[in-house]
């Protein structure tokens, strides 16, 4: 039977989602929207990926009952990683910073074009090591006890086959994780990270047809417990509770949302 959703009360927050415009980010927005929380997505576009949506992020969580704010950012460029937290300022500064913008680029390690490699890992591992460090400073300079959710990935453990580049950047992410929690938990700022299994996003362009196919159909490589892939709205609760109270004691923690997929 369908259980009911947990409640949480994020409308005294700012909490920028970088990717927010598609995928996990855009669920991970319309919850904090849904919460109350001023929601600033900072994308590279505004405009959803996906065919199939047609309106914006920041409309969705007007909607949703929060303050909805879009500001294009391009998160491998540190000064616009800056600039994106600068305008959170106008709404109160950051309190939860996810960073969860990232991109897909499959291919064998004996095919891989170097700068393939770099703009993964100046997306994916930089992006959130900035995310981190330049949120951070801003709730230090503000005094607030925030929190840092990143977007890490089952890859960050597990090999997959044609996806080293990607794995590399996705472990990174985790001990990005770890390192910053340890540096700053004395200051008052918690890190964590959310580790999805197989989702069906937009992010899966970057993949070979045949892992899109296995993803949007749920018939994955390795047999996900609990039978599926799972849609964005199932991993997004995981990021509120990171960020709320309710996890004030929960830091450098992965906490992984793959439908037991790592049991075995």
């Amino acid at each position: 039977m369908p259980q009911p959703q947990p409640s949480y009360d994020y409308a005294d927050a700012t909490v920028i989602v970088t990717g927010g415009s598609s995928g996990i980010g855009r669920a991970v927005a319309r919850r904090f929207g849904e919460a109350g929380a001023t929601v600033v997505n900072a994308d590279i576009q505004r405009d959803p990926k996906d065919p199939d949506e047609e309106r914006p992020t920041d409309e969705l969580v007007d909607d949703a009952g929060g303050t909805g704010v879009y500001v294009e950012t391009d998160v491998s460029e540190v000064d616009e990683i800056e600039s994106v937290v600068t305008a959170a300022r106008e709404y109160g500064g950051v309190d939860v910073m996810v960073n969860n913008a990232g991109i897909m680029l499959s291919g064998n390690i004996l095919d891989l074009d170097p700068a393939d490699f770099d703009r993964l890992h100046a997306v994916n591992a930089r992006g959130v090591f900035y995310g981190t460090q330049v949120a951070a400073k801003d709730m230090l300079d503000r005094g607030v006890a925030g929190a840092v959710v990143n977007t890490a990935s089952i890859s960050a453990d597990l090999a997959q086959f044609d996806h080293v580049q990607y794995d590399s950047t996705k472990g990174a992410v985790k001990m990005i994780t770890r390192g910053a929690a340890l540096e700053l938990a004395d200051r008052g700022i918690r890190v964590n990270a959310v580790a999805p299994g197989h989702v069906s996003t937009e992010i899966s362009e970057g993949w070979s047809e045949s892992a899109k196919s296995e993803v949007r159909s749920g018939e994955v490589i390795k047999h996900v417990p609990l039978g599926r892939a799972a849609d964005p709205a199932d991993v997004a609760g995981a990021y509120l509770f990171l960020a709320s109270d309710d996890a004030r004691y929960v830091t450098g923690e992965t906490l992984w949302v793959d439908g037991g997929l790592q049991v075995f």
